[in-house]
């Protein structure tokens, strides 16, 4: 899966977008210092979700929504379109037109 879909299977399961995940840890005071047990932790008991996705969560809250390009345009399982991770909403997204 790629590391879009898992953002977009987050906001299908709870009803934010990423860019509302990264707000929302803003405001707890979690952000580009913090460790990922912490976020997760948050992430699992508010939100129910798994590691899986909570990783994907704090990779944009801590890192924000660039990745690395190793799998950009490969057509591979973990294929992304784009260097950059879209956190608007998947229905807004140009890459999903």
């Amino acid at each position: 899966m790629s590391f879009q879909a898992y953002l977009d299977n987050i906001e299908t399961k709870t009803g934010l977008t990423p860019r509302q995940f990264v707000e929302l840890a803003t405001e707890k005071g979690f952000g580009p210092d913090t460790k990922a047990t912490p976020i997760l932790e948050w992430l699992k008991s508010d939100y129910d979700l798994s590691r899986g996705y909570g990783m994907a969560l704090v990779h944009v809250i801590t890192k924000g929504p660039q990745i690395s390009a190793k799998h950009v345009g490969t057509g591979g399982t973990h294929a992304d379109a784009s260097d950059t991770l879209w956190l608007d909403g998947k229905a807004s997204n140009p890459l999903n037109g």
